[in-house]
């Protein structure tokens, strides 16, 4: 008797094994997606101030936003808007621009450099003629690590042919590096 009940113990632990084995799942390994094509979202933003050292030196304030890469990591597209208060007539400008990252976000340092179109208008524009303006601007800057997903960043501006420079002290957020 007590060999049939081995056998029967033996039997109903193998038959309650074998599935239970069957069932253990084994998710597939994560890859990092590809450096290579457009990606487009918020992966970040920024808050910066500054200086235009043209004729009026007015005092400027922006956000900016990280909306995606085109054609890999490295080119950027970035939406940002601005005001310029104090020394004459409040200005405004909304702009578009492309930016080249020169190396990774990893790294301890990240020039860029690259170019826009700005949307710029000022107090009482209703009544010039000239506003809006549409004005082609170019961005020189790096971005210094401080923490996993802060980076300072330093950056000139000139804009309209340079008749306006700009100068900006900011900070910038990352989705982790």
């Amino acid at each position: 008797m007590r060999r049939a009940w081995l056998v029967v113990l033996l039997l109903a632990s193998g038959g309650v094994a074998a599935p239970l084995g069957a069932q253990e799942f084994h998710p597939p390994p994560v890859q990092r997606s590809s450096d290579r094509g457009t990606r487009l979202g918020l992966f970040g933003f920024g808050v910066r101030g500054g200086v235009d050292v043209s004729g009026r030196r007015q005092m400027v304030f922006g956000v900016t936003l990280d909306a995606g890469h085109l054609f890999g990591s490295r080119f950027r597209i970035r939406p940002s808007g601005e005001i310029g208060v104090f020394n004459g007539v409040n200005s405004y400008i909304g702009s578009l621009e492309g930016l080249y990252r020169f190396t990774g976000d990893d790294q301890p340092a990240t020039p860029y450099a690259g170019g826009g179109f700005s949307l710029v208008g000022h107090d009482a524009c209703g009544s010039d003629p000239d506003c809006p303006a549409l004005w082609a601007n170019l961005v020189v800057g790096v971005e210094l690590h401080y923490r996993s997903t802060f980076n300072w960043l330093l950056e000139y501006h000139p804009m309209d042919h340079f008749k306006h420079n700009r100068f900006y002290l900011g900070l910038t957020t990352r989705r982790g590096n």
